[in-house]
């Protein structure tokens, strides 16, 4: 009975006497509580932490079915296991009991070894439910940190081979920063939900992963690139999309579609796929307004960067050509919030 010492039990009967044969039974082994009527069971509920009921039924006011409903009905009472305790022996009653909650029935007059049985029966019912239900939150526990330290490591993967990608391309860590966090506000305002777009923000930073296979004469080449060179450009979406296949993971899917895609034009005149319009999937139309305006905006070997409100009106030009106009729009409406973001990342 060590482990059930502490155990506290509520005894709810009208009849004195039977109370004082239940406590005289019980008081050795557990702590023991007393009511006399069921209002005030409800009363005791309220203030003191329990781990069984034992309910009579007959009693004036509130019976022990009515007891039981209420107790059933509050969260913060509804686990408490109850036995009724009654002189009827009618199936009926006992029907009814069990299926408003009650876990068990002890007949009147008590036979005082049947009473210690049950008691301790549904106790280490309770505690081995109590015991199950801790060694669940505790893996549960174990799971939820064993899946933030996989997206952690997963986020820093990324990172790295975004930074990768841009160093190659004359880029800095700002540039992949910024490009993250317009997608992210572009793709929030275009609709998509917080979780997809935590994801764009993370799986954009990849978009020119590919150019990890591109030449250094081509990627740093200050004048305007031959039609070789630029057929040889062009291979880095293709290079991307082989580099980031095969993932059972969402975002380094999403991040293979954005490699592949962020090129494509709305009219279809884009590479490598030639899609057009809606064939297009979305956080590739949204990445590719992003990626196009941190580009004008930024220093490169071939260019200075352009000024903030001539890139704005660059990208209000390519609506219906190379960008999807209602992101066009809203990339617009985004406008002040944008100066803002580059205030911020340079």
């Amino acid at each position: 009975m060590i482990e059930h010492a502490n155990r506290r039990i509520l005894l709810v009967d009208d009849t004195k006497a039977n109370i004082d044969i239940l406590v005289q039974s019980l008081k050795d082994d557990y702590k023991l509580g007393v009511a006399l009527d069921g209002r005030k069971a409800i009363e005791y509920t309220q203030s003191n932490s329990l781990d069984l009921i034992l309910l009579d039924i007959l009693m004036p006011d509130m019976d022990g079915f009515e007891v039981c409903k209420r107790l059933k009905e509050n969260p913060a009472t509804s686990d408490i296991p109850i036995i009724f305790i009654t002189a009827m022996d009618d199936p009926a009653h006992k029907r009814e009991g069990l299926s408003i909650g009650a876990v068990d029935y002890i007949t009147k007059p008590f036979d005082i070894s049947e009473v210690k049985a049950r008691v301790k029966t549904h106790l280490t019912l309770k505690v081995t439910q109590e015991s199950l239900r801790n060694k669940n939150l505790i893996l549960e526990e174990k799971v939820r940190q064993r899946t933030r330290e996989l997206k952690e490591t997963q986020v820093e993967i990324i990172n790295r081979l975004s930074l990768a990608s841009k160093f190659r391309d004359c880029g800095t860590g700002q540039n992949v920063l910024r490009i993250s966090h317009l997608a992210e506000m572009l793709g929030r305002n275009a609709g998509l939900c917080p979780e997809e777009a935590e994801r764009l923000a993370l799986s954009s930073t990849l978009h020119d992963a590919g150019k990890i296979g591109i030449s250094d004469s081509i990627l740093m080449k200050k004048g305007k690139l031959t039609k070789d060179e630029w057929t040889h450009m062009k291979e880095h979406t293709n290079i991307g999309s082989r580099l980031l296949a095969g993932s059972n993971s969402q975002l380094m899917q999403d991040a293979q579609t954005i490699a592949l895609t962020h090129h494509e034009w709305w009219d279809g005149t884009g590479y490598n796929r030639g899609l057009k319009g809606e064939q297009i999937p979305l956080i590739g139309r949204i990445v590719a307004i992003c990626d196009v305006f941190d580009a004008l905006i930024s220093e490169r070997p071939h260019k200075d960067p352009w000024p903030v409100d001539k890139a704005f009106e660059e990208i209000q030009s390519r609506s219906g050509t190379h960008f999807d106009p209602r992101l066009v729009e809203i990339f617009m409406e985004m406008k002040q919030a944008v100066i803002d973001l580059i205030g911020k990342t340079d």
